[in-house]
């Protein structure tokens, strides 16, 4: 039932552009995309292993000015007079080492961060976006500080016999972002279902009797770390080449807080949640901003949180579930009654 429902999800966002024809609605739903591609990561650390990082989005910044450098080469000098120069390379080169050089950021932080907890864990992740914010504003001569790295290529895609296929258009655009959240959707699903996602999970219910059974603390959640900001570091490369310009407020803290207000409102640990919390949140500005002022959209965004939570505590997936599951349970039970009444008046 699952895999039909997921088939048929991905089936009906295949099929908006067909019937959508207005640019600024198909702009909305890109940029969307993207960010629920950022949050999907996040909710892997937060939903899966309770960790909340608010640093987060360091590794959509850091995938986004990878791949923006990759693709439009630089020249920087080091001390001691020696020079590093790389040439553009393609797109698709950017976007592979976004994911890397990302996970290896998160390898870094999670080794790092991961012998503490709590609110620790918090101010270690904060402090790491705030210093790579404050490189790519002062490091002028690489990332062109406050004054922005311009003209990025659009993302282009190898076709063997076709040549290079730039994706300049926005439906081809949201194509690419649908495969990619796609493919970010199914990696997620099955580590959470394999050993590793049950390792995940003990260790956000019950840290020290996870480890009386042999689970590996800071291998499992630093493993968890590199994943998410490997993904993170897709989203931001797809960004950089969709925007084509990037400047350090890529690295704002409200980017951060709109990451783990998808994932609460959609509720953690939900792999769904994520999407529904990413697409009203994603979505609400733009219906918001013809009939409010800036001031009143937040007002109205904080209200539909706070609303959200308190209706759904659990967040709008796993607490609809959890009530058609009880609604369910008692409707079986008035119809095992029922049955049995039944039965014995027929034995009577």
């Amino acid at each position: 039932m699952r895999s039909v429902v997921t088939i048929l999800t991905i089936a009906a966002f295949a099929s908006v552009p067909l019937w959508l024809r207005d640019p600024y609605l198909m702009n909305a739903l890109i940029t969307t995309g993207i960010f629920i591609v950022a949050a999907m990561s996040l909710n892997l650390l937060l939903g899966f292993t309770g960790q909340l990082s608010l640093g987060h989005v360091a590794f959509f910044g850091i995938g986004a000015y990878v791949s923006a450098l990759t693709t439009l080469g630089f020249d920087v000098g080091l001390p001691g007079g020696f020079h590093v120069v790389h040439d553009p390379w393609p797109p698709i080169a950017g976007f592979v080492l976004a994911i890397i050089i990302s996970g290896l950021c998160g390898y870094f932080v999670g080794r790092l961060s991961f012998r503490v907890r709590g609110a620790y864990f918090v101010i270690v992740t904060i402090s790491f976006a705030e210093v790579v914010r404050l490189v790519a504003l002062n490091w002028v001569e690489l990332t062109q500080g406050p004054l922005a790295l311009t003209n990025i290529p659009s993302m282009a895609l190898s076709l063997p016999g076709f040549g290079e296929l730039a994706l300049h258009t926005k439906l081809q655009n949201y194509y690419l972002v649908l495969a990619v959240a796609v493919a970010a959707y199914v990696l997620i699903m099955r580590l959470v279902r394999s050993h590793f996602g049950r390792a995940m999970r003990g260790l956000m219910e019950n840290e020290t009797l996870a480890v009386s059974v042999g689970i590996d603390v800071t291998k499992t959640l630093t493993l968890a770390a590199v994943i998410s900001a490997g993904i993170a570091g897709a989203a931001g490369s797809l960004y950089a080449h969709y925007i084509r310009i990037i400047d350090p407020e890529v690295f704002a803290f409200i980017n951060t807080v709109t990451m783990v207000i998808m994932v609460i409102a959609g509720g953690k640990g939900s792999l769904a949640g994520t999407i529904v919390g990413g697409l009203i949140f994603g979505l609400m500005p733009v219906v918001l901003r013809p009939i409010m002022a800036p001031e009143a959209q937040w007002i109205a965004y904080g209200g539909v949180l706070i609303a959200i939570l308190f209706v759904l505590p659990r967040g709008i997936v796993p607490s609809l579930t959890q009530r058609l599951s009880r609604q369910h349970g008692k409707t079986a039970a008035v119809g095992r009654v029922a049955f049995t009444e039944h039965s014995a008046k027929e034995h009577a």
